[in-house]
């Protein structure tokens, strides 16, 4: 069990006494009651069972929001799952109100859930989920992940090197592939900094990333 603690420490998670995971931002933190409540309100929206809850941040506005996350379905490379966004007034503009069919319970509303669905890569004896590949098998996706975890990599003639060091090739979004180049989409190192896309070519078994392009929130 300490062990388990320990983990959920050094990685930012919580695990609430009721069994859902709990994932914060700096500023937006949820007390226990307002947990419930929030699981509540997702229950009602058609999320039966919480597997987590998030927040994030709004950049670049001082406004914050809540994610919920119902229990994960597993087939094979592929997981799917619901996720609702929560509103909480005291974390929005004062006029923010919930629209019409949404469900309130006390501060906190919302609408209907979405579905998402990502695919499971294997490389390095570890997993990673990423939300799309287009054009590309997932071995193939594999193959690419590696090299860049493995560092199999170099900027081109138009790319600032130093920018690569912001990207956290540990964190990969979608890999596509488009003629000769292959597009891939990692996080910024820097939680709720955005993401960046890379266009890159394979050449003597070493990526060179010819454009990169940041996106931020």
């Amino acid at each position: 069990m300490n062990r388990i603690v320990l983990t959920l420490a050094l990685t930012g998670l919580s695990l609430p006494s009721f069994g859902v995971e709990t994932d914060y931002v700096d500023g937006a933190v949820l007390t226990r009651g307002q947990e419930l409540e929030v699981i509540d309100v997702a229950r009602e929206c058609g999320i039966e069972k919480a597997s987590r809850i998030s927040t994030y941040n709004m950049f670049p506005t001082p406004f914050r929001g809540i994610m919920v996350h119902g229990v994960e379905q597993v087939e094979g490379r592929e997981v799917s799952g619901r996720v609702l966004n929560v509103s909480y007034l005291k974390w929005l503009e004062p006029e923010a109100r919930p629209r019409k069919g949404e469900v309130r319970k006390g501060d906190f509303w919302a609408g209907k859930y979405r579905l998402t669905k990502k695919t499971i890569l294997r490389t390095g004896g570890k997993e990673y989920r990423v939300g799309s590949l287009k054009g590309m098998t997932a071995k193939e996706s594999e193959e690419i992940l590696g090299l860049f975890l493995d560092g199999k990599y170099e900027p081109g003639p138009a790319v600032n090197g130093k920018i690569l060091r912001q990207v956290d090739w540990s964190s990969p979004i979608t890999f596509s592939k488009r003629g000769e180049f292959i597009l891939a989409g990692f996080l910024h190192k820097g939680r709720g900094s955005g993401f960046f896309d890379l266009q890159v070519r394979l050449a003597d078994k070493k990526l060179v990333i010819d454009r990169v392009l940041q996106a931020i929130p």
